[in-house]
């Protein structure tokens, strides 16, 4: 257990951080798998569209440092490669 102040505050942190991330990992789960069922369906306007938005959300979520910066481009180079193979 803490018992300087700024332990305490720290762990008051750590608190609110980790919420924050769990929000933001399963909204991006939940993006990709609408990339996914996009490709799936063979649709290629719809899987551009959220594609788009995907890429915003991995890219803000790694700067954040919710996430690693090369699992985010690994994450988009794989999504865009599957979406670009749609034709």
């Amino acid at each position: 257990m803490a018992t300087h102040k700024s332990a305490e505050k720290r762990n008051r942190q750590n608190k609110r951080h980790r919420k924050r991330n769990i929000v933001v990992k399963s909204a991006l789960k939940t993006n990709i798998k609408s990339v996914l069922t996009g490709v799936s369906s063979k649709n290629k306007e719809i899987s551009l569209k959220t594609l788009k938005n995907v890429i915003i959300a991995l890219n803000k979520a790694a700067s954040k440092g919710i996430i690693h910066k090369k699992n985010a481009s690994r994450k988009i180079s794989r999504l865009t490669q599957k979406v670009n193979a749609l034709k």
